[in-house]
C-alpha cells in the first residue's frame, strides 16, 4: 500500500488511542514525515519497535511528546536520544530543520541518524554524539528540550540550558514514570520547577557515557549526574550510585 495512505491512517487512529484531539500542528508534521524511511518494519503500527537494536517511540507517544513539548515556530530545539532520528524529523517539521539539533550516547546511532535524515530532506538538523546528561551547551539556550529517557529528577545541565520561559519534556521517576514538564524562569512552579504533568509514562533510563550499548562498560568512581552522587543505589544501569562494580551487578 502507498506509505502516504499508511500515513494517514496512522495519524488517524491517533486520536482515538489518545481518546484527545490531535495538536494541529503536531497532526500536520506526523502526516508529512516518512515514517517508513526511519523504521524498516511496521513502520506504521501504533507500537513501540526496535531498529538498529535502538527502540522506536510509538507514533502516539511521540504525538504525547511534542504536545507537552508544545513549540513554536522557529524555537530553537534540543532533542536528547536521537535514536533512528524520526523525532527529529517532526520536531524539524514543526520549528524549521536549521533550529533543530539531536544528540545521541551511541556513535552508531547518530551515524544511522544523521543518514536517515538526509535520505528524507532534513539535513539541516544537527545530529552529534553527546552524553545526553550534559546537554548541548554549544548551542544553548534552547526554547524546548525534549529528553527521550527518563531521570529521577530534572537533569540540571538541561535545565539550565533552557532559555527564560523554556521548557523541557521528560519521563520522571524510575519504575513508576510520569511525563512532565518543566519550565524556566517567573512561570516555573512546584517541586523540581515541574508546571504540568501529562500522564503516566514508559521509557528506559537516561544512560551516561559508559553505558551506551556500542560502548565499553567500565566502572564509575565519579557520577557524571552531579544531583546523583549521594544517592543510594536501585537500578541496573547505576542512575543514582557513586560506583557501581558492574561485576557484582550481571
Amino acid at each position: 500500500m502507498d506509505p502516504a495512505v499508511l500515513r494517514e491512517d496512522m495519524v488517524d487512529g491517533l486520536e482515538q488511542a489518545l481518546g484527545e484531539r490531535l495538536d494541529e500542528r503536531v497532526d500536520v508534521a506526523m502526516r508529512t514525515v516518512p515514517r517508513h524511511e526511519y523504521v524498516d518494519d511496521h513502520a506504521y503500527a501504533n507500537k513501540d519497535t526496535t531498529e538498529d537494536g535502538s527502540r522506536i517511540l510509538a507514533p502516539s507517544t511521540v504525538a504525547r511528546l511534542f504536545s507537552a513539548l508544545d513549540p513554536a515556530a522557529d524555537d530553537n530545539v534540543l532533542v536528547v536520544g536521537a535514536g533512528v532520528g524520526y523525532t527529529a524529523a517532526v520536531a524539524a517539521e514543526l520549528v524549521g530543520e536549521s533550529n533543530v539539533q539531536a544528540i545521541d550516547i551511541s556513535r552508531r546511532m547518530v551515524y544511522y541518524a544523521r543518514q536517515r535524515l538526509a535520505q528524507t530532506g532534513y539535513q539541516g538538523v544537527l545530529v552529534d554524539c553527546r552524553d545526553g546528561a550534559n546537554g548541548y551547551p554549544e548551542y544553548a539556550p534552547f526554547d524546548r528540550i525534549l529528553l527521550e529517557a527518563a531521570a529521577i529528577r530534572p537533569p540540571r545541565a538541561l535545565v539550565d540550558q533552557l532559555a527564560p520561559s523554556g521548557r523541557l519534556v521528560f519521563p520522571m521517576g524510575g519504575p513508576q514514570q510520569t511525563l512532565v514538564a518543566v519550565e524556566s524562569g517567573p512561570d516555573a512552579a512546584g517541586p523540581d520547577g515541574v508546571v504540568e504533568r501529562f500522564g503516566p509514562a514508559e521509557f528506559a533510563p537516561m544512560l551516561v557515557d559508559g553505558e551506551q550499548p556500542d560502548g565499553l562498560a567500565r566502572n564509575r568512581t565519579v557520577r557524571e549526574d552531579r544531583e546523583y552522587n549521594e544517592s543510594g543505589w536501585h537500578a541496573r544501569t547505576g542512575w543514582e550510585q557513586d560506583w557501581v562494580d558492574w561485576d557484582e551487578h550481571l
